[in-house]
């Protein structure tokens, strides 16, 4: 019935690693193929695909260590044990403005309204890059049409009240309302994309 919210992922390096921006990152990964390791929450996350997906498009090869859930990945990372950390923007802010990581880029079209300094992937030099989380509120097939434009028109009405824009931009989200049409559209381009990379990986959905 329509999108709702995007959540854009972030790239963020450990204050030991030596790279202050997203090309130092890459160099790093080049001049030493296998050494840099990036966790995420889990086999098949957001974090996992958007490493991945970011792998094939800079060439490089770094390595995923995979883990049960954002926190044990975050602990970990701040830990030292990990070079990298791609995960969710509302979990990395705290630790960025403490100074604890370092926000190389985030993985969306537009800055992240949390971490505005922050360059896009696509604005550091992979421009065609781009990989959000995103929400969208569906039916089940065949629902009347009359229904499907109510639903719309709702969300529509609830996204554009100033509370609720608010409270989703603070928890990191991105209100991002579309069309029908446009959401059939973006999940077709989404399976386009993200099929091959899953198809590498052998994720399977019991993953």
């Amino acid at each position: 019935m329509a999108r709702v919210v995007e959540l854009p992922n972030v790239i963020l390096a450990g204050p030991s690693l030596p790279a202050h921006n997203l090309r130092e990152l890459v160099a790093l990964a080049k001049a030493k193929p296998g050494t840099i390791n990036y966790a995420s929450p889990g086999p098949g996350s957001a974090g996992h695909l958007t490493g991945e997906l970011f792998k094939r498009t800079a060439g490089i090869d770094w390595v995923h260590v995979p883990y049960k859930g954002g926190g044990p990945a975050m602990t970990d990372f701040l830990g030292g044990q990990i070079n990298v950390f791609v995960g969710v923007v509302s979990t990395a802010v705290p630790y960025v403005q403490q100074g604890r990581a370092r926000a190389l880029a985030v993985s969306g079209a537009r800055r992240a309204a949390p971490l505005p300094d922050v360059p896009t992937v696509a604005e550091s030099g992979w421009p065609e890059f781009e990989a959000s989380t995103w929400y969208a509120l569906v039916g089940p097939a065949r629902l009347p049409q009359p229904i499907v434009e109510r639903w719309h028109r709702e969300i529509l009405a609830a996204l554009a009240a100033p509370e609720v824009r608010q409270a989703l931009i603070e928890r990191g989200y991105e209100p991002a309302p579309s069309t029908p049409a446009a959401l059939m559209a973006l999940l077709r381009a989404e399976t386009a994309k993200w099929g091959p990379v899953v198809k590498a990986l052998g994720l399977q959905s019991s993953n």
